[in-house]
């Protein structure tokens, strides 16, 4: 089965930009709007989010599934928690299509197999509660979580989510962080550039992006002041100057 709607704007290098759980293509429209006026913009719904609800899948195999739809020349790949933690397993599986990976809000994974194994069982529990309730209910718990304090919600935010209960649970299951093996020590096996960003008001993402620009041959950590989990929606244009930054100077 093949991923749906790949979405292009803009011209220019080629830019792929992977969106957060619950988000979609279509999330973030400032953010994307400032990359697409210097870039050639690639956006598409990840496994069990908006068009591709309907898929499953782990995050290798997410990976495998993108490798059949985006260019085979090397790009830009970059992505947001969920997107960037895809993002990674691509570049790790594809180091000669990847040109720079750029990395928002993106773990590792966890480290410790009794934590993971914990982590799991809190992701299924949140699977079953999307099911239980829906996702419009689903989505005002998500999104009053601490981690998303500092960003504030607008409408549009809202009415560019994933809508498809089912899709949102599976993705949990096969690609929540409790399913992703610990990538630390392979990280060390990446040559190409990458940028880790992160808010200053994340404390456990911006060490999280320190760590992975340390482990990487070519890594730079980038903490955005006054941005919390989501810097790509509370600091548009912040997080795209840096993002910019990085990729001119490739």
């Amino acid at each position: 089965m093949s991923l749906l709607g790949l979405q292009r704007h803009g011209t220019g290098p080629i830019f792929v930009w992977l969106h957060g759980f619950t988000q979609t293509k279509d999330s973030a429209p400032l953010f994307r709007s400032i990359l697409a006026g210097t870039n050639e913009l690639l956006t598409v719904d990840l496994p069990g989010h908006g068009e591709n609800s309907a898929i499953a899948a782990s995050l290798p195999a997410t990976a495998a599934l993108l490798a059949d739809v985006l260019p085979t020349e090397p790009f830009v790949l970059g992505g947001y928690s969920f997107g960037g933690r895809v993002a990674l397993h691509f570049a790790l599986r594809f180091p000669e299509r990847v040109r720079a990976l750029v990395l928002v809000s993106a773990t590792r994974g966890i480290e410790e197999a009794t934590e993971r194994h914990a982590r799991r069982e809190r992701d299924e529990l949140l699977a079953q509660r999307i099911e239980t309730i829906g996702t419009d209910a689903f989505l005002k718990e998500w999104l009053a979580q601490p981690l998303f304090a500092d960003l504030t919600i607008d409408a549009g935010d809202v009415a560019a989510r994933s809508r498809d209960p089912y899709g949102l649970a599976t993705s949990l299951r096969l690609a929540g962080t409790g399913t992703q093996d610990w990538l630390g020590q392979r990280l060390a096996t990446l040559t190409t550039p990458v940028l880790c960003v992160a808010g200053r008001l994340d404390k456990k993402f911006s060490l999280e992006a320190s760590s992975i620009a340390s482990t990487v041959t070519n890594g730079m950590a980038a903490i955005i002041d006054g941005a919390g989990h989501a810097t790509h929606l509370e600091r548009a244009y912040d997080t795209a100057r840096t993002i910019e930054t990085f990729r001119v100077a490739l």
